[in-house]
């Protein structure tokens, strides 16, 4: 096998000209540090790995969807773009180095557009479009961390460049194109130099010479893209090809290689598009926001289609993947249905902490397809709160979470044995998984890890919502509320009240568990802010108590009878659960001999 060796600069001047991305490839996952880290790794010297090149025959150049790099990226919401390749001579497919050429080109000639954190993501100054900088006086010689593993050069995405200031000159990486030869370089670094502060010591304009000098080279010079080029036209072959020299990065997903066999093999219909569009219309085109991926869809067709769920590259033969095509249609009908189901529960991207438990779900969808229980009718009502109650007890119980294939494929197979009978079988899925050593009920372990729960957490929410019977949780966005407000619990007041050091470090234990969070609407939330407890009550109408589970005992509702409310209030949540889930009072159970 002969490998042969360019400048990142020649390589570059071919990505989506000459250069493109089969549809087998996954998509760009790397962040800004990753990004920074390549960079450093190219000015020292260090080598980045081989590269993978797969070169088509003319005759062959429209039998395959191809993709172009990405150049200009938004952080969680960019898409390869399908590319043209009319007229393209020689064209070339990436097997192997995608995300490392597609970094290099947004470092060099891109942006990467990043999210604030605690902003909303369809607010528009939540986004930060950067570009890739390097800081020329900062001495690769004099690093914070001295192990082989630290970053010596000093990169930085930037929206906004500091002016030069005597200690650092930010330099856009992307500007060491325009010198594409010595006298170029050296006539661009003179007038590069001419913009420090008069300031600058000798030093300091020796290290930024000596920065810009190994930048050029690294881009320039050395022979950094040591690449293979496959010339076989065989896909099958390819693809095996594709697989091994994948496995050593980012590990191949069951997704990404059914995905790459599907898009191949399903004709006309482009299969890589439409997933794409299918997974950006369950996120962003429903009545609430959801975070599904193309692996949710891809493992959720293995286990409607009646396939093996864990992968295996013998199982993706012909004959399943044109099983797959012929029920792609009804596969999407039960994955929107049960989408839309939970979301009508209040269930979405914030609070769904495992989509594996989903499935089983669409998979009684799928058997069922008329069946939607948005409705009114007796069997619609009955089975919606079954499925709810279920998959809240599921994902409270962690019941899908790490290796779930074998609890994927023994729910199918309850679900398939009990597919006469239109009701969900719930009691028949959870046999299964207890069969396979895993959770299916809440018992009073579970109850008492319930009553543990914080403010603000997705699993808090599914906790809190179980408690009430509403049935309108997909219309109303409703707010986890502290029935004793927060400002209750400030050092300066609880040392008003006399309260001693551990007193109130167990009363802010104690604040934001369930025992002091009830769910309430938002304009009630409002309206409620931080009154007192007692005066708000009085306000409520006769049942607002006993739907909140408010112990009813008036001595309880001042801040100095703060742990025996918690108390009184954790039993009436205890009760609550025992009887929706029919579980057996504590005097019920006999005790231990």
């Amino acid at each position: 096998m002969r490998y042969q060796s360019e400048s990142i600069a020649t390589v570059l001047q071919r990505l989506n000209v000459n250069y493109f991305l089969p549809a087998i490839q996954r998509e760009y996952v790397w962040s800004p540090e990753q990004i920074i880290q390549l960079f450093d790794s190219l000015m020292r010297l260090y080598p980045i790995g081989s590269f993978l090149f797969w070169e088509l025959r003319p005759e062959n150049r429209d039998r395959w969807d191809v993709y172009q790099f990405i150049q200009n990226y938004k952080q969680g919401e960019t898409h390869n773009q399908q590319a043209a390749t009319d007229g393209v001579q020689q064209l070339t497919l990436v097997l192997d180095g995608q995300q490392r050429l597609t970094s290099l080109l947004i470092g060099l000639k891109g942006t990467y557009t990043i999210k604030k954190k605690y902003l909303q993501w369809n607010n528009p100054a939540a986004w930060v479009k950067q570009r890739l900088y390097l800081n020329l006086l900062k001495d690769p010689k004099i690093s914070e961390d001295e192990s082989e593993e630290g970053l010596r050069y000093e990169f930085r995405f930037m929206d906004k460049v500091p002016a030069p200031d005597g200690k650092s000159y930010w330099f856009k990486v992307g500007h060491i194109l325009d010198c594409d030869s010595n006298e170029g370089f050296y006539e661009f670094r003179e007038q590069e130099e001419e913009k420090l502060p008069e300031t600058t010591t000798k030093q300091q304009i020796k290290v930024f010479q000596n920065n810009l000098q190994r930048l050029y080279e690294a881009i320039w010079k050395d022979d950094a893209i040591a690449y293979y080029t496959e010339k076989e036209q065989n896909y099958d072959r390819v693809l095996t090809i594709f697989v091994r020299a994948n496995q050593g990065g980012t590990k191949l997903s069951k997704s990404d290689l059914l995905l790459s066999m599907v898009t191949a093999k399903w004709g006309e219909l482009n299969a890589r598009e439409e997933i794409y569009n299918f997974v950006d219309y369950l996120n962003n085109d429903l009545s609430h926001k959801n975070n599904f991926d193309k692996d949710f869809i891809m493992k959720t067709c293995l286990v409607l289609s009646d396939l093996p769920v864990q992968y295996k590259v013998e199982n993706f033969n012909n004959r399943n993947l044109e099983s797959i095509y012929s029920k792609w249609q009804r596969i999407k009908s039960a994955i929107e249905r049960a989408v839309n189901l939970i979301n009508s529960f209040g269930i979405d991207r914030d609070t769904l902490t495992s989509a594996n438990a989903l499935v089983p779900v669409i998979y009684y969808l799928y058997q069922h397809p008329e069946v939607t229980l948005l409705g009114s009718t007796p069997f619609e009502v009955s089975n919606a709160t079954r499925i709810r109650r279920w998959l809240l007890t599921a994902l409270l119980n962690n019941a899908f979470s790490g290796q779930s294939d074998t609890a994927l494929t023994n729910t199918r197979r309850a679900i398939a044995e009990n597919v006469q009978h239109q009701d969900f079988p719930d009691e028949a899925i959870n046999a299964e998984l207890r069969r396979a050593g895993r959770k299916a009920s809440v018992d009073a372990e579970v109850i008492e890890d319930m009553l543990h729960f914080s403010y603000g957490k997705p699993l808090t929410f599914l906790a809190l919502s179980l408690l009430y019977d509403d049935n309108n949780w997909g219309k109303v966005n409703y707010h986890q509320d502290h029935i004793f407000p927060q400002t209750l619990f400030t050092q300066r007041f609880m040392t008003g009240m006399g309260f001693n050091d551990e007193r109130q470090k167990r009363y802010l234990e104690l604040m934001n568990r369930i025992g002091n969070l009830e769910l309430l609407l938002p304009p009630e939330n409002l309206e409620k802010s931080n009154k007192d407890v007692e005066q708000w009550l009085a306000t409520r109408d006769v049942g607002f108590r006993a739907r909140h589970l408010i112990p009813l005992d008036n001595t309880l509702l001042h801040l100095d009878k703060f742990e025996e409310f918690i108390a009184a209030r954790e039993e009436l949540i205890r009760r609550r659960l025992r009887t929706i889930l029919a579980l057996p009072t504590i005097s019920d159970i006999a005790p231990s001999a």
